[in-house]
């Protein structure tokens, strides 16, 4: 994990409530565990590029729309 993550505004959280998942449900969509997405939208841990794609193409939106640096 590079050290300006804390930077990174992580806007998962809302893009998953506003379609209507869980986190099990979109970790299962997403085949990432439901911890990792916690992990993800508490900005514990900075997801791969893969993951990354994974999630926003099950919440059916760009990346940056997840994922932005200040």
């Amino acid at each position: 994990m590079g050290k300006n993550h804390e930077k990174l505004l992580n806007n998962l959280e809302q893009l998953r409530k506003g379609t209507g998942f869980t986190q099990q449900e979109l970790s299962i969509k997403a085949e990432v565990s439901r911890k990792s997405i916690n992990a993800i939208e508490n900005g514990v841990y900075v997801p791969s590029t893969v993951l990354a794609l994974k999630i926003a193409k099950t919440l059916n939106c760009q990346v940056e729309d997840l994922f932005k640096l200040p």
